[in-house]
This record gives structure tokens, sequence and C-alpha cells, in this order.
């Protein structure tokens, strides 16, 4: 299997949240033309749990039902581990292009702004993992990405691995109309201003976008009809992230690879985005 014919993994545990989940892998394997596999994970925990609760197979028959009738001919598969959700997400991740979840499950604390399993897998998976916040509006997914299809990226100063800004790059390139808009907080002693620190704010400004621009330039001539934003931020890029989710179809934070366990490679900035985003944010290892 060749890395085109990775599928996009939708995780679903019959909740609203992984329903609008599976409608996201739906319309993003249907835009890179790559399979969908609908994963539900049978808990070790609940395995005497059976009775009063909906089959893998009946839920599993049901997600692809409506998978078939958002994007008919989609080539569709299903599994049903006997697993822990995230760990079983995470396995699976080393043969995926990406792995969608919604931002909670049927289980956890209604006040969570995200559950364990999505923060968990979102944290050690080992392709790019799509945690869609949802149930914030009344939009359908085709009508948010209608309304905004700008793609927002989280550039942070040591991003010269450049996985991040190649997901973010194809993520725009994808979606008809789709800007690519480039945010990086700044501070006067921010490592991303060439030549060390400055004392004039001005210049300081100047100079984070002058490193965006370098960033960016071999992949504008990859992707020339990408229209790219700089937008240098002074101050907390994460509060600067979450506000742009609301108004894009997709914003992209990275993380370190190797995490082995809740929460460890998610920077502050990629933990507060994938915590509070008000729209569906990927999380890039790098």
């Amino acid at each position: 299997m060749t890395a085109r014919d990775l599928p996009v993994i939708a995780g679903v545990d019959g909740s609203a949240h992984s329903w609008e989940a599976l409608d996201w892998a739906v319309g993003e394997a249907v835009r890179r033309g790559l399979p969908l596999l609908v994963v539900h994970v049978r808990p070790q925990a609940r395995r005497a749990e059976q009775e009063g609760v909906r089959s893998s197979e009946e839920l599993l028959a049901q997600a692809v039902l409506r998978a078939s009738r958002a994007a008919p001919g989609l080539p569709t598969s299903t599994l049903a581990p006997l697993d822990f959700p995230s760990a079983a997400l995470t396995s699976l991740s080393r043969d995926a292009s990406t792995v969608v979840v919604g931002s909670r499950g049927l289980g956890g604390f209604r006040s969570l702004m995200i559950g364990s399993n999505s923060l968990a897998t979102a944290s050690m998976a080992r392709c790019p993992v799509v945690v869609v916040h949802t149930g914030r509006t009344d939009e359908s997914e085709a009508e948010r990405a209608d309304a905004f299809p700008d793609v927002v990226v989280g550039v942070a100063a040591d991003d010269s691995g450049g996985e991040v800004l190649d997901f973010a790059f194809e993520a725009a390139a994808s979606r008809p109309g789709a800007r690519l808009r480039l945010v990086h907080g700044w501070t006067m002693f921010s490592s991303m201003l060439s030549g060390g620190p400055v004392f004039d704010s001005g210049a300081a400004a100047d100079a984070a976008d002058r490193a965006l621009a370098e960033l960016t330039a071999g992949r504008r001539e990859t992707y020339p009809g990408v229209e790219v934003v700089r937008e240098p931020v002074r101050g907390s890029a994460s509060r600067t992230l979450v506000t742009a989710s609301a108004t894009a179809a997709l914003t992209v934070v990275g993380r370190r690879r190797g995490g082995e366990s809740l929460g460890l490679g998610l920077s502050p900035v990629a933990l507060t985005t994938v915590t509070h985003a008000l729209g569906p944010v990927a999380v890039v290892p790098t």
C-alpha cells in the first residue's frame, strides 16, 4: 500500500460528536481521493456490558450508510477492534493518512472541552489527527466549509522540519477558494527573529514577517494556486489560533513526534488550541 492509498480513519462511538467527525472524514477522503476506514473500538472494560447497547455491527452499518449517502462510490471499510480507543487508533495510525475523531465521545464529563481518548490519540498517533469540534453552531460541515474555506496554521520558531507547513499547504490546495493563513506569535525576544532580540516592535514584527516569508517561499512555488496570508502576532499565538479557528475550515498545529502518554509532545500552544478550538484542528507530528 502506497502513501496515496493510505485510508482516512474515522473513529465512531455513536455520539453526536463522532458522527460529525465521520462527516468530516468522508469529506477529507473525497477531497484527497483516498479510501475511508470506519473504526469502532470496543473498550475492553465493557466486554460484558452488551445488553441495551447497539452492537458494533449495527453501529458500523449505520456509519457506512451515512458515508455512502454523503459520498456514493467512496471505498469504505470497517473495523471493530477490542482495545482501549486511543491505543487502537494510535496503532492503526501507522498505516493511515489521517485519523479523525470527535472532540468528545459518549463517556467523560460534559464540561470537558475535549475527551481523554481524543487528546491521547492526538498526542500519540503516527499520522496527523483531526479533532472535530462541533455542536457550537447550526451549520453542517459542508455549510461551514463553504462559509469559511480558509486553512489556518500555527507556525512555531522551530518548524524547520516542514511537516506542518506541508500538511497545511496541501489542505488549502484541496479546498477551492481557500487561503492559507500563517499565524506566528512573537515577542521582542522571539527566537524566530534573525539576529537575536531587538528593541523596536516595528522591527520585530518585520523580522517575524520575513521569517514567515522565507519558510513558505519554496512551497509557494509548489502550490501556486494557494493564496498565503502571513499573520505575525505579538503575544499569545494560542489565543489568536483559537479565535481564528471559529472562521476556518481547518486549523493546523504541530507536535513533537514520539509522545508516549496523554498530552506528551503537545506544546502549550498546540494543547490550548486543540482543547479550546471552535472548529476542526489538525495535529501534525513533526
